[in-house]
């Protein structure tokens, strides 16, 4: 098939492997710290967005996103450290999950939407299906809808269905092995003045204080809005706070969420302990990943549906990536704990005559087994993969 006059340009301009290409590889390596943690993996919304127009199955959603069963859902996966989801704070103060801004609902044909800040708590659970003895389920079931990119409205169908949820009830019935990463969620088309939201981050920082009282999950707080994020770590200092950004892969008004250097120079300014960015901007520019972690010393996760990808992540992982948030959860998180197998076991323990101990055939077979779902590159193949994801983003 003839590529377009762009792409066959673009296709062009990816250089090819030269003869330095070993040296650049350990170069890059040189660059993360020598002895990783492994790569925590954190299930987006749960198990996965419901990405409603993907042509992909899998990203459509098996189990409706943000709610208890899809956490505890990713929770039964031991390779799933966290889970993602996204905080709002309804009219009467209450935080509840939920990553759209409006919620849209139907009956006897016509459309409606509202914002979800300017709902009470009971209208909120209202929609959608209804769990058991729910205590929002006075106006009876609302079929929910979704609005699209693209301004189309649609069902919102899953296979797997579950009622919304508050974050007081997220912390009280989603299995304490797994973290959360909660997302404040604030809408780009408002502009805030710090009492407001002030107001919404204690509302938060209230639940999570009392349904913490004598539990040890770990909490990750993080934002978009540079001054939610900024407000939230002067507000407390047990839970760390990290700056959500698209590293310049979209461009906004404030110029804090324009770039990678910019999310640096926020989270320096404003005692953040960590950037969490779209994937393509690191994969961009693969050099600001030392100077996010060994230079500014914080730690770096990604987000993006590149990440539903296993050598994207496994590239990551190799760049010093800390975390990556993922839809297909199973898949990635089977991706991450088999090459972080296979260098657990090249790791071992010797003897003095440099021979492994232990049972050696035992570990010999995981290894192998390991290996064989893991991508396997050359210096060679890895280091011209490092070099054509940039251009493939673009």
């Amino acid at each position: 098939m003839a590529q377009p006059k762009a792409a066959a340009a673009r296709a062009a301009a990816v250089p090819m492997p030269g003869a330095d290409i070993a040296a650049e590889l350990d170069g890059l390596a040189a660059t993360a710290p020598p002895a990783r943690p492994p790569m925590v993996v954190i299930g987006h919304r749960g198990m996965g967005m419901n990405a409603l127009a993907s042509p992909d199955a899998r990203l459509r959603g098996d189990v409706r996103e943000n709610t208890l069963r899809s956490f505890n859902a990713a929770a039964g996966h031991p390779g799933v450290a966290y889970v993602e989801f996204d905080v709002q704070v309804t009219k009467d103060g209450c935080p509840v999950i939920f990553h759209d801004n409006f919620i849209y609902t139907e009956h006897e044909g016509e459309i409606s939407g509202r914002r979800v800040t300017e709902l009470r708590l009971d209208e909120f659970l209202s929609y959608g299906p209804q769990r058991k003895g729910h205590h929002g389920t006075a106006a009876g079931k609302k079929p929910l809808l979704r609005k699209l990119k693209d301004g189309r409205i649609v069902r919102w169908d899953v296979r797997r269905e579950d009622a919304l949820c508050t974050l007081s009830e997220a912390l009280e019935s989603v299995d304490r092995r797994v973290g959360f990463n909660v997302e404040l969620k604030f809408d780009d088309g408002l502009a805030y003045a710090d009492e407001e939201l002030a107001a919404a981050l204690r509302a938060v920082l209230d639940v999570v204080s009392a349904e913490r009282a004598g539990g040890d999950r770990p909490i990750v707080f993080s934002s978009f809005h540079p001054d939610a994020a900024r407000l939230l770590r002067e507000m407390q200092g047990e839970y760390p706070v990290y700056f959500l950004t698209n590293g310049g892969t979209q461009t906004y008004a404030d110029e804090r969420r324009n770039s990678l250097e910019e999310a640096v120079r926020l989270c320096a300014a404003a005692g953040l302990q960590g950037v969490v960015s779209e994937v393509r901007a690191v994969l961009r520019h693969p050099e600001a990943v030392a100077m996010i972690k060994m230079e500014a010393k914080l730690a770096l996760m990604t987000y993006g549906q590149l990440n539903n990808v296993p050598e994207v992540v496994y590239v990551q992982h190799l760049m010093g990536v800390d975390g990556v948030i993922v839809d297909l959860v199973r898949e990635i998180a089977d991706a991450v704990s088999a090459f972080t197998a296979v260098q657990e076991s090249s790791a071992g323990s010797v003897d003095e005559d440099g021979v492994n101990k232990g049972d050696q055939a035992a570990a010999l077979q995981a290894a192998t087994a390991a290996a064989a779902r893991t991508p396997s590159f050359s210096p060679r193949e890895m280091s011209f993969l490092l070099r054509l994801i940039p251009e493939l983003v673009q």
